[in-house]
């Protein structure tokens, strides 16, 4: 399929360094579609950057359109780190005549790159994009998990019409449905409704508090490793640290934990798409937001060339395997370690006629703290929740 229809190229302008004669910058090494040059081969690319400026269903945060180019800008200043980049730019998806026709292309775009095992990067754009991005995933008939890192779980009324802040239950009342898990990180209990609390729980979706994630950010590793595409909403940071968006709150979390969350999400041999969306130059100061969504997509890419390959895990090599017997239980809980990173998961039993259809989700990423609570004789919170979804 030649997705280059969808693109219009891009103006690469406004990066060059007094440095850059001594070390890389990103846009130096970025393979990109300029204006009067040729759309980029895809051949030997590891992740694809896709400018989306799509915002009528934007929830009044007009504006958000203009953020692709602007972060472009920031993201490209950047000195190249300790990886060899292969990394695309193929400019911005011309926006359809309806707002139809520019999920279809998204769609379509993402699912071509997925079947070439290329990891593509949303540069939206308002977060009702999140959808396009998942019938990606539909498209291929691909059964997924899906994180957002956002301060709300977007899932509007049963009878709303599509845009960012509804844009998650129209997903789960897809059929059939691709969906196997949904994990919000960091929402903030005063902006969702509590009938919302309880539908989660009742779905066994996977939910975190900002407080609780803060408190221990090394638990969100395994929250974003079992997740196959992430969607961020940039109001989850505090305004303090990204003023550029309509709906920025002054709780959040800080510029350095959303970075290291995105670094988290590089790491993950799981993760085959990342969205980063809500981002508004027009009330952005100083392009302080649109600096750090450049340095959030850094970390990612540092994150995705430290891949350590051990998804899905081996239980035959490079792997510990952990048993343990739980009193009033009558299975054993099995845990896995990997040699190559130290990185946990756990084994969820399966019922024989899912197996096929739901082999990638019954080994669960989890931490050194699951296997503890398990050998406390209590079953992780994880465990659990998987379990209800696989028998």
């Amino acid at each position: 399929m030649d997705i280059s229809i969808y693109f219009e190229p891009i103006q690469l302008k406004g990066y060059n360094s007094a440095e850059k004669t001594r070390r890389k910058l990103m846009g130096d090494v970025v393979k990109a579609h300029l204006d009067g040059g040729g759309f980029p081969s895809l051949d030997d690319a590891d992740l694809a950057f896709i400018g989306i400026g799509e915002e009528r269903h934007s929830f009044f945060n007009q504006g958000c359109g203009l953020a692709p180019d602007i972060i472009r800008k920031e993201f490209y200043k950047l000195f190249q780190g300790n990886f060899n980049i292969k990394l695309v730019d193929l400019g911005n998806v011309r926006n359809g005549h309806r707002i139809e026709d520019s999920y279809f292309a998204l769609t379509a775009i993402i699912a071509e790159l997925l079947e070439q095992n290329i990891v593509p990067v949303i540069l939206g754009g308002s977060q009702d994009l999140t959808y396009a991005q998942y019938k990606a995933y539909e498209k291929l008939g691909r059964i997924i998990n899906i994180a957002a890192i956002d301060a709300q779980f977007d899932l509007g009324t049963s009878n709303e019409k599509l845009d960012s802040r509804s844009y998650m239950s129209h997903i789960i009342m897809q059929q059939p449905s691709y969906l196997f898990n949904y994990t919000n990180i960091g929402f903030q209990t005063y902006f969702v409704d509590q009938q919302a609390i309880t539908l989660m729980k009742n779905l066994y979706f996977d939910t975190y508090r900002l407080g609780i994630v803060r408190s221990n950010m090394e638990e969100v590793e395994p929250m974003v490793r079992n997740a196959d595409m992430i969607s961020v909403d940039i109001g989850c940071v505090r305004a303090s640290d990204a003023p550029g968006n309509a709906n920025a709150s002054p709780n959040g979390f800080y510029g350095e934990e959303v970075c290291q969350i995105m670094r988290y999400a590089g790491l993950s041999d799981k993760l085959t798409s990342l969205g980063l969306y809500e981002i508004n130059p027009k009330l952005d100061r100083q392009a302080q937001t649109a600096q750090l969504a450049g340095q959030m997509l850094w970390y990612f890419i540092d994150g995705f060339y430290s891949r350590k390959g051990d998804f899905p895990p081996d239980k035959k090599k490079d792997m510990v395997k952990y048993t343990v017997s739980m009193k009033d239980f009558k299975d054993e809980v099995v845990f896995y370690r990997s040699n190559k990173s130290e990185r946990w998961w756990m084994e969820v039993p399966i019922r024989s006629r899912h197996r096929e259809r739901y082999e990638r989700h019954h080994l669960v990423p989890c931490s050194f703290q699951d296997y503890q609570t398990a050998c406390q004789n209590a079953l992780p919170d994880r465990w659990w929740q998987t379990y209800q979804k696989l028998m």
